[in-house]
């Protein structure tokens, strides 16, 4: 891993998450442990090494069973959260991930995408840090849903500047990361795991 103390230049929301990080873990809806070890159980290796990309507060990363478990954000006030729950911390940016190349076992990045100024640079860059067999769990929300509307309205109404995907686009995406896709549902909420191929494994989507 490169410097844990690295600066990022902020992207997405970060200034937003700054500002309520005190808050965030009380007003966040309880989080949904169990979508989370499905998507992570698509891993073709042994998971021992996970990073929580745009973790903020490590809700994601509390919820994981592994030997070690980093929180990694661009947010300071966010980490300083994570930090209060001993967990592991890193600053940085999504699209520069200051990881290794083939370094961790999974990644995921819960109700976080949208949030990150670039979402196909910080995919990439999840493919490079992933070990082979590796898996990245994503949940989103559905901008094609009644309820993804609104939520899309209401985040750019506070000045957010989230960009939200269907679980079409996100499956491309992922795709075009060269990670294997596999969504769990399609309705409001939903997760997207992507695999890293390896030498044994065959393109598969659904």
């Amino acid at each position: 891993m490169s410097n844990s103390d690295s600066r990022p230049t902020p992207t997405g929301d970060v200034g937003h998450f700054d500002r309520f990080a005190r808050f965030y873990d009380f007003f966040s809806s309880p989080f949904d442990a169990d979508i989370l070890s499905e998507g992570l159980a698509q891993a073709d290796r042994p998971i021992e090494r996970v990073v929580d990309v745009a973790g903020g507060t490590g809700r994601a990363a509390r919820a994981i069973d592994a030997d070690e478990r980093i929180v990694l954000d661009a947010s300071k006030k966010m980490l300083a959260q994570a930090r209060r729950r001993d967990l592991a911390c890193v600053r940085g940016d999504a699209s520069r991930l200051p990881l290794d190349s083939e370094s961790v076992d999974a990644v995921v990045i819960s109700d976080a995408l949208h949030h990150i100024g670039d979402a196909e640079d910080a995919l990439a860059e999840v493919a490079r840090v992933l070990n082979p067999g590796g898996v990245l769990v994503v949940r989103e929300f559905n901008p094609a849903t009644i309820r993804g509307k609104l939520l899309v309205r209401g985040e750019h109404a506070i000045g957010m500047n989230s960009v939200f995907f269907t679980p079409e686009e996100l499956t491309r995406m992922l795709a075009d990361a060269e990670l294997v896709p596999h969504v769990r549902n399609r309705g409001f909420d939903y997760t997207v795991a992507g695999v890293k191929r390896t030498s044994g494994t065959a393109s598969r989507t659904a």
